[in-house]
């Protein structure tokens, strides 16, 4: 990364930290999906690139456009150029978040509505995989289901995951907050903790190989780290 620049190139690397592929619920700094990223002068340059050439447009549109808001966000960032390579829809959604268009414009008649909704059913399905990730350690300690559902986050060492997630959910994340909820907020009862502990379980399974998966992909396309 040139550090030659009037921009804190620290803090374009933590706003590139808080983009996060909304399927796989990981940074995509982490996830290797950043390729390339330039600091010159009041501007900042950065290719994308995903583990296929036909991953979801849908997917890449928003991380783009993430990455795009989150680094024109910055204070003495002047230039923005987010820009997705080797994509069967770079050109049009390249095209569409420097215009500042939505998913709509950039590919009429293929979505019903912008991508908000597809970006919270991914942000709860990741909520409850944290939710069942941090209850099975409790539950592997001795701890029961009654147990469980008295908590708060203050009882846990660490629940940042959770409170991010909660944070993007507008749901309580404040110490006294219940740890164990369902989408809405609502503290779950001993009744409903075992079901929904399944079911989350089986969340956090398929986001987890989802992960792997699309990480071997990645490699396997870009052997050599640029």
């Amino acid at each position: 990364m040139t550090t030659a620049s009037t921009v804190d190139t620290e803090a374009v690397v933590r706003a590139l930290d808080s983009v996060v592929d909304p399927e796989l619920d990981r940074p995509i700094t982490e996830l290797g999906f950043v390729a390339r990223c330039e600091v010159g002068g009041d501007g900042v340059e950065v290719d994308l690139r995903l583990p296929t050439y036909f991953c979801a447009p849908n997917f890449a549109y928003l991380m783009v456009a993430d990455a795009h808001d989150a680094l024109s966000s910055l204070p003495g960032v002047g230039r923005v150029a987010v820009r997705l390579i080797d994509h069967f829809a770079a050109e049009e959604i390249n095209a569409g978040v420097a215009a500042g268009e939505g998913f709509d414009s950039a590919f009429p008649g293929l979505a019903a509505g912008e991508l908000e909704e597809l970006r919270a059913v991914f942000l709860r399905k990741a909520h409850a995989a944290e939710q069942e990730r941090l209850a099975g350690i409790l539950l592997k300690s001795g701890r029961t289901h009654e147990e469980l559902t008295d908590l708060t986050l203050a009882d846990l060492p660490d629940t940042t995951a959770l409170r991010r997630l909660r944070q993007r959910l507008d749901l309580r994340d404040d110490d006294r907050a219940p740890l164990l909820t369902d989408d809405t907020g609502t503290p779950l009862t001993q009744a409903d903790l075992p079901l929904h502990l399944r079911i989350a379980r089986t969340t956090r399974i398929s986001i987890e190989a989802n992960r792997t998966w699309c990480q071997g992909l990645l490699h396997t396309r870009y052997p050599h780290p640029h």
